[in-house]
């Protein structure tokens, strides 16, 4: 469940906003005359996200390649080819 706070808690609380965003690797959203103004989270949280997104995107390219006809390549072969770099 989202943890949901005043604007204010961020002037008047910012060490214990801190804490929570670290502790619990989940946002906290920020409303401003209880309406959704902004998300405070932490730097690694943000990361991953972000991490995330590129991934989606990179598959989304890649379907998109697909349906345009280009050629794929099994996952085993791949799959394969990565541990022979790895153990060379």
């Amino acid at each position: 469940m989202p943890t949901i706070r005043p604007i204010s808690d961020l002037r008047n609380n910012f060490t214990h906003i801190s804490q929570i965003v670290h502790q619990e690797q989940e946002p906290i959203f920020l409303t401003k005359n209880g309406i959704g103004d902004m998300v405070v989270m932490s730097i690694d949280y943000y990361e991953k996200q972000f991490s995330k997104l590129e991934l989606y995107q990179k598959l989304d390219d890649a379907e998109k390649q697909i349906k345009e006809g280009a050629q794929g390549k099994d996952y085993k072969s791949v799959l394969e080819a990565l541990r022979n770099k790895i153990h060379a």
